[in-house]
């Protein structure tokens, strides 16, 4: 009997349960080959990734060793709970910063082969086992488990919620990146990776201001009431059922190891659900129906456009706001310097360590952006340079982005100030901020103006974490770290006659002292742009080289 006198229907049952059979071998060969075929692309690759193996399994080790350690410890039960809420939103958020280190987190790559959605979870899934997290991951949860688990019972459950913990954490991972993947393929989704920074940073703020508060007297009871909480939430539930079994609560164990259960039953649903959505519902494209609105936004101009000034002034303003609202790189440095600007003496004050004089920290950070200006236009600097052809055009075309920068930095530096002055209750000392702040602010744009025409150096557009052209760091670092130092020298007299009045308890001339500290901001931001403007106009060929090597 031949294979054309078979049944209508027999043969592709055969070879689909057999490829549901094979599904597993084959997507754990196609991520070990795609790990494999990334390591061949270059030496530099293969030795940052044995770098983060090497690192992450110290880390690891560590983490494991002093959860062992604090085996018997009072409060105990309280850290591994929260460590596994920690995993937990760990593993949820990453996919959506980093998913294009993987490229099986992208099921759209297999929309075209016919597979069917529960064999093709559980392939996904097994596959997703492999890797420096899930390793990770598992360490840290044996060591909890371990950390809270006494006697046959406690390590029967401990034996059953390490597995269901770190196959929660990565099923969580994929349920989001498959929920996601419209939005991780797309120029957003680019720019979220870029941002991954700004996470970055406010969690090391988070991490250190709760590490100053449990470093305290009595810090470590104030994780009790949140524990109480989370233990009942998956994935940390499982690890809390481990606790609950080894102290008798047999029936508290129980609901708590259910839950999660449930939770992975609920997210191995919904992450088929998406899938299904997505390998069966077209990927529509809205260019055709945009086109009018925007055909219709460019004869009419935009909002924007009509506020800011005539000329080549308005031109140019215009244009560095698009910039920092479109472009990946200007977009990921501005957010990260107004949420770091904002942080930092925020936590300080909510801490009962600031001052007004933190918020100065943000026209530091704000101010840093006018470093390097002509960077952010990479080769298209061609065009910018055929518009300057005197000092007087260089100087307008750098009056117009410090302006456009101005736009944002001035409000929110006076906002920053104001909310640290009422988080520290410091309303005294609030108009010597402000004026040390506009200080700065002015002398860091003169700077920044005479660095960007100095030391200008190309930002590639490949690549979220590489921010300057191979070759040209000392440059980078001579720009910003010169620029920054040069801005607070240019604004001492402003500081130094704050420090005064505030020493000698003359404050009723602090206010005196802000419309003098905005004052001499100006002058000197525009000192320092006329400085500029000849060196640029007559270094155009030099700072085209150098920013067009990216």
């Amino acid at each position: 009997m031949s294979v054309l006198d078979t049944p209508a229907g027999t043969a592709p049952a055969r070879a689909a349960a057999g490829g549901r059979a094979d599904l597993v071998p084959v997507f754990v060969q196609l991520k070990l080959a795609l790990l494999r075929n990334g390591l061949r692309q270059s030496a530099g690759r293969r030795a940052a990734y044995i770098t983060s193996i090497v690192f992450a399994l110290l880390f690891a080790a560590g983490q494991l060793l002093a959860l062992i350690m604090l085996r018997g410890y009072a409060h105990v039960d309280s850290v591994v709970v929260l460590t596994a809420g920690l995993l937990a939103v760990g593993w949820a958020v990453m996919p959506l910063f980093f998913a294009a280190g993987d490229e099986t987190l992208d099921p759209s790559r297999l929309v075209m082969l016919p597979l069917r959605p529960r064999p093709l979870i559980t392939a996904l899934l097994v596959s997703s086992l492999i890797g420096i997290g899930p390793l990770f991951t598992l360490c840290l949860v044996a060591g909890s488990v371990f950390a809270v688990a006494y006697g046959a019972a406690g390590a029967v459950f401990a034996v059953i919620a390490a597995p269901l913990t770190l196959l929660l954490c990565v099923t969580l991972a994929r349920a989001v990146a498959t929920a996601n993947t419209r939005l991780l393929t797309s120029r957003k989704g680019r720019d979220l990776a870029v941002l991954s920074g700004l996470v970055i940073a406010v969690g090391f703020q988070v991490v250190n201001f709760g590490a100053q508060r449990l470093s305290q007297a009595g810090g470590m009871s104030a994780l009790e009431p949140v524990a109480d909480v989370v233990r009942w939430l998956p994935p940390a539930s499982a690890i809390g059922s481990v606790d609950s079994a080894s102290r008798g609560a047999y029936g508290e164990a129980a609901v708590q190891l259910l839950l999660s259960l449930i939770a992975l039953v609920l997210l191995l649903w919904l992450w088929q659900r998406s899938l299904v959505k997505l390998m069966t519902s077209p990927d529509g494209s809205t260019v055709a129906a945009a086109a009018p609105a925007r055909d219709k936004a460019a004869r009419e101009g935009s909002g924007l456009a009509r506020l800011l000034p005539a000329g080549r002034t308005g031109t140019v303003m215009e244009r560095s706001l698009r910039y920092v609202a479109r472009d990946p790189k200007t977009k990921a440095a501005w957010v990260t310097a107004l949420a770091v600007g904002l942080i930092v003496p925020v936590f300080n004050a909510l801490q009962g360590v600031g001052t007004v004089y933190f918020a100065c920290f943000a026209a530091g950070m704000l101010g840093v952006q006018m470093y390097n200006q002509f960077g952010q236009d990479t080769s298209a600097f061609w065009m910018v340079a055929q518009t300057i052809s005197t000092a007087r055009d260089a100087y307008v075309e750098l009056r117009a982005r410090a302006f456009a920068l101005a736009l944002i930095t001035v409000p929110f530096t006076a906002l920053t100030t104001v909310v640290t002055a009422a988080l520290a209750d410091d309303w005294i000392a609030l108009p010597g901020g402000l004026a040390v702040s506009f200080a700065l602010l002015g002398a860091m744009l003169a700077t920044g103006a005479v660095a960007s025409a100095t030391f200008p150096y190309s930002i590639p557009q490949e690549g979220a974490f590489k921010n300057v052209a191979p070759g040209q760091a000392g440059l980078a670092w001579i720009s910003i770290f010169g620029g920054m130092i040069s801005g607070m020298v240019l604004s001492a007299p402003v500081i130094a006659t704050t420090v005064w009045l505030s020493l000698t308890d003359r404050h009723e001339w602090l206010w005196a002292l802000l419309p003098v500290g905005a004052v001499y901001g100006v002058l000197i931001a525009w000192a320092g742009l006329r400085v500029a403007a000849p060196r640029t106009a007559n270094r155009l060929p030099e700072i085209l080289a150098a920013v067009s090597k990216g």
